[in-house]
């Protein structure tokens, strides 16, 4: 019997690392790696205007993604702000109906000036997505979790917080 597949989500404000890590940790896993902005990016480069419901349409598009690969069977790693609870339950509700198993992971980056460079330095990864300002990040809703997640600091070396999330998902989730 083939084991179950996997539901990694990745959450964190912008400019943390997020993407960084869920790319190595989907490919470590030989999971399918779904960004959320990739999603949105592609929604406005379509002509439509950035909006609540260009942002609300980029989760469904993933979740619908990740459906569609979850049922053949392939692992998914998510990559998303999953700021509130109505993300957090979208990806909840997904694991459950394809029978996988859910890991949270959330990156943080526990050094707030090193934050800050990122955010301020980093070039708009995904055009025509505009990249936040410090301001936006400071002021963006972010819920605190209210079940067990691993927590990353992204100050850490790469490879070593990869590690760290690989030894996560290789346990029963919680």
């Amino acid at each position: 019997m083939a084991p179950a597949p996997q539901v990694v989500v990745f959450a964190g404000l912008p400019g943390t690392g997020k993407s960084t890590l869920a790319r190595a940790v989907a490919g470590r896993l030989g999971a399918l790696w779904l960004r959320v902005d990739t999603i949105e990016a592609a929604l406005l480069a379509a002509g439509l205007p950035r909006s609540f419901e260009t942002g609300l349409a980029a989760y469904l598009g993933v979740r619908d993604v990740a459906a569609d690969h979850l049922a053949m069977g392939r692992s998914v790693v998510i990559d998303a702000v999953n700021g509130v609870e109505e993300g957090r339950r979208m990806w909840r509700e997904l694991a459950r109906e394809h029978r996988a198993e859910r890991y949270v992971v959330e990156v943080v980056c526990g050094d707030p000036t090193e934050h800050r460079r990122r955010v301020e330095g980093r070039t708009p990864p995904t055009p025509p997505l505009p990249k936040p300002t410090w301001e936006e990040v400071l002021h963006r809703e972010y819920l605190p979790w209210t079940e067990p997640v691993l927590r990353v600091d992204s100050t850490a070396p790469p490879e070593e917080s990869v590690e760290r999330i690989l030894g996560y998902c290789s346990r029963p989730p919680a």
